[in-house]
């Protein structure tokens, strides 16, 4: 029996990635694969808002 583990930022969807920064488990539409970061810390990287 496996557990799927829901996206740490939306809590709707499986997680298929890992943030290098914080760590969170997040689906593909929170993860930045440019910068290996999910969408709020690729976002602090960057230094625009989240959900910009």
């Amino acid at each position: 029996m496996s557990v799927e583990t829901l996206c740490q930022i939306c809590e709707a969807a499986p997680a298929e990635h890992q943030c290098s920064r914080c760590g969170a488990l997040v689906c593909p539409a929170h993860y930045d694969v440019e910068t290996g970061l999910c969408t709020d810390c690729a976002a602090e990287y960057r230094g625009t808002p989240s959900g910009e």
